[in-house]
């Protein structure tokens, strides 16, 4: 065993002897030691339960005979960063989370992981530290929060964020804010919708990490709690049978979290994450890839925000494995790929039947034959940008309108709240990528106040940075190269005719060669927004929202 370097030997008395200071016995130290990754805080709502989902996980581990060692990870709560320079910090901390994670289970020579995650960037970096470190590995989320009620109505905290652009238009009063503000986030775990946290957490089944109903059982019911005594006790077997992250999520794997990304619908966030998973697994994963599976997955769920079910209904009517069953039908799941019950994916799914075909479309009845998530590509954006068209009006699927750019977040949210935005125009805004952010900060604040004025199937949103998996409309993010490396994003000018094809892929700016030519030598890099501290760091050294938004030593490839 790995941690036999710090038990095993008369010359590892002093380790042995820290491993009593903290109250191990013998018998504790001769038994396989297990990392916990706890992400518990008292500040993220989907993580201030999570000591409970430890204390059952720890449970699991040593009725099974290891010894389990709790150690933390840091998390962001996005609703909360969202709207101030807090969230530039928000996609830092997946890195950050990837490396305190590999700097911990290396240093104390930990023979496997559990890992318990639950929000926004705890899901990505923990499995990317998973493939990092390449030692048997599980995951086990905290589950998502249950749907608000009001006016008899299931709602969430995107409602929230839309209410806040309605009673900014007048169409609803003081009173009916503080009722959705009062009772939209009813009780603990990650925000009810399809949003990016609830996304991971579901893909984390579909690549094979987590066990089923990891990403669909609610915070608050019992059967969280099993599923992570399960979860302590499965790891023990991946050990003894030394199966590792690499041999689960591999091609196969991928191709299969895309293809359930695609049925699902997803949030855009997962464009980002699963190629910065993909990358330290040493698979290639493209975003030319995601479009070839959307092409043939049909979108069987149209979970808030893009409809009104959510994550407990999806639960309710049977989850990921029910989603799969019905891809399987059509032979898009690539069934013989392993998993961490030490069976295939296609073992674990077999018989788990759609128990509401309301919640989860059959294969022959989808929403759209096509994906809920789209790649673009065009002039204003070569490499690519992402959509989350599941969650897009009909009429805005191809849209034409005159540019009106903002160069941040705060310059068009006050543009949009002040009433200059009419019907018809493209939102861009840029200098807010990757490095240019830096950060590649969500706009749910502008795309859910556009949606509270009744704007939302009327205007489009273009952005370098990118959008939260509550926004809903033709919020267009992820657009590489950014501006801040001057990309064709940063040479628009206001008015340019810009037209979105979602159904095509496409789009592009109407502007003459010679006029782009004439920009594109007048263009100047800008002064860094930050020169100090993790976020200069990490400007540095970030790829772009094509690639992922990884970080790579300048020069790497």
């Amino acid at each position: 065993m790995k941690s036999d370097q710090i038990t095993k030997g008369a010359h590892r008395a002093p380790h042995r002897s820290l491993l009593s200071a903290l109250g191990m016995s013998r018998e504790e130290m001769n038994r396989p030691k297990i990392g916990v990754v706890n992400s518990f805080n008292e500040v993220v709502p989907g993580h201030t339960h999570l000591d409970k989902i430890t204390a059952a996980v720890k449970i699991g581990i040593a009725m099974a005979g290891g010894t389990p060692m709790e150690f933390p990870a840091i998390a962001v709560c996005d609703g909360i960063a969202m709207g101030h320079p807090g969230m530039k910090y928000s996609l830092v901390t997946r890195e950050l989370i990837a490396d305190s994670t590999e700097a911990m289970a290396i240093s104390h020579s930990f023979d496997a992981l559990v890992m318990i995650p639950n929000c926004d960037k705890n899901v990505p970096g923990l499995l990317m530290a998973a493939a990092r470190l390449n030692i048997p590995t599980i995951f086990v989320s905290g589950g998502a929060m249950l749907a608000g009620t009001v006016k008899g109505k299931k709602t969430s905290l995107s409602s929230v964020f839309e209410a806040v652009g309605s009673h900014s238009s007048g169409k609803i009063s003081t009173e009916e804010l503080e009722e959705y503000e009062n009772k939209a986030c009813p009780t603990c775990g990650s925000c009810s919708g399809m949003y990016t946290a609830n996304s991971m957490n579901c893909l984390t089944e579909a690549l094979g990490m987590g066990l089923q109903g990891n990403g669909t059982i609610p915070a608050v019911y019992s059967s969280r709690i099993q599923l992570a005594k399960l979860a302590g006790m499965q790891i023990m077997n991946l050990l003894k049978e030394d199966v590792r992250p690499r041999q689960i999520m591999t091609e196969k794997a991928f191709k299969n979290a895309l293809t359930v990304d695609m049925a699902l619908g997803c949030s855009t966030n997962s464009m980002l994450h699963l190629p910065a998973i993909a990358y330290e697994a040493g698979v290639k994963l493209d975003l030319e890839m995601a479009n070839e599976i959307s092409e043939k997955t049909p979108n069987l769920c149209h979970l808030a925000p893009a409809g009104p079910a959510f994550i407990e209904d999806l639960e309710e009517a049977g989850g990921v494995y029910a989603v799969m069953n019905e891809l399987d039908k059509l032979d898009l799941i690539e069934k013989d790929a392993l998993t961490c019950t030490l069976k295939t994916i296609g073992e674990n799914f077999e018989g788990c039947a759609n128990k509401n075909p309301e919640i989860i479309r059959p294969a022959d009845q989808p929403f759209s034959t096509t994906g809920g998530i789209a790649v673009l590509k065009g002039n204003l954006a070569p490499d690519a940008c992402v959509v989350k068209a599941s969650a897009v009006a009909p009429e805005m699927m191809q849209h034409s309108g005159p540019a009106r750019v903002f160069d941040s977040e705060e310059e068009a949210t006050e543009a949009i709240t002040s009433g200059t935005i009419k019907a018809g125009d493209v939102l861009v805004i840029r200098y807010e990528g990757p490095k240019g952010g830096p950060g590649m900060r969500e706009m749910l604040s502008p795309t859910s106040v556009i949606a509270g004025m009744g704007l939302g199937s009327q205007v489009a949103l273009i952005t370098d940075g990118r959008f939260s998996g509550a926004t809903r409309g033709a919020s267009i993010g992820h657009v590489s190269p950014e501006a801040a490396v001057g990309g064709p994003i940063a040479l628009v000018e206001e008015g340019d005719l810009i037209k979105i094809d979602i159904e095509a892929k496409t789009i592009e700016f109407e502007v003459p060669d010679d006029v782009l030519n004439r920009r594109k030598e007048a263009w100047k890099p800008r002064q860094p927004k930050i020169t100090s501290g993790v976020l200069a760091r990490y400007a540095h050294m970030v790829t772009s929202g094509s690639q992922g938004a990884v970080l790579k030593i300048p020069g790497q490839e």
